[in-house]
């Protein structure tokens, strides 16, 4: 099957993360894959939240927001609604799960870091991609800390990524883009750590069920699309 942009099933598109897009957060980047590109930035607190207080403990915690423009027709900003929408409060908890895995709150000491993930430009896996980037940023602030004297040991014990994958036409195809994700069967968001171990997997048969070969086959693409992005993460970071 022939991909809208030429690529192979197992290709991702291509991937681009800028540092230091924004001056003042302790970590930020410019997440771009394909068309889609996401600000993630990392601001440490000196505060926890109260079930975290005087436990010696910190927290890290994520929002989610998409700028009005950022798809092809207007959305409304969540202030205009005086709450946010549902479909943000699900994604900025799961960029929260997925980066709190790999914290030691206790090396990390009585502090906060919020990752604020603004999508700029939507064009499929903003979620993916917001976990992706928040990943580097949250990394960029934790090495700020160490550098900086505030913490003595790198609190991060293992890289995480996030791809989307997918069945459509009946070809199980890794990293959507939107045109094909509003034409998947089979709809699913895969985050993991460099050592293979799975965070969390969300699929969905959005047209009809799958079996579990195609399950397996989904999450090998998940597999081999978080590996390469490791890559380009370790290349900003380093090891």
């Amino acid at each position: 099957m022939a991909r809208i942009d030429g690529r192979q099933k197992d290709e991702l598109r291509p991937i681009k993360i800028t540092k230091d897009f924004i001056q003042y957060p302790e970590g930020s980047v410019l997440i771009e894959m394909g068309n889609t590109k996401v600000i993630c930035n990392a601001s440490v607190e000196e505060r926890v939240p109260l079930f975290k207080k005087d436990s010696g403990e910190g927290w890290v915690t994520a929002e989610y927001a998409m700028l009005p423009r950022a798809t092809l027709t207007r959305s409304n900003r969540d202030i205009n609604k005086l709450k946010k929408n549902n479909r943000s409060v699900e994604i900025q908890r799961l960029i929260g799960r997925a980066l709190r895995s790999v914290v030691d709150f206790k090396v990390l000491g009585e502090r906060s870091i919020t990752l604020d993930c603004d999508v700029i430009q939507a064009d499929g896996g903003t979620r993916t991609a917001a976990i992706t980037g928040a990943y580097v940023s949250l990394s960029l602030a934790c090495q700020s800390l160490l550098k900086n004297g505030v913490i003595k040991k790198f609190p991060l014990n293992g890289y995480v990524a996030a791809v989307s994958v997918g069945i459509v036409n009946k070809v199980p195809l890794l990293d959507l883009c939107y045109e094909e994700d509003s034409h998947a069967a089979v709809d699913m968001n895969i985050v993991m750590t460099d050592k293979g171990e799975f965070i969390e997997v969300q699929g969905t048969g959005e047209e009809a069920p799958f079996t579990k070969k195609q399950l397996e086959q989904l999450l090998e693409l998940g597999e081999i699309g978080t590996k390469a992005l490791f890559q380009v993460q370790k290349n900003i970071l380093g090891d």
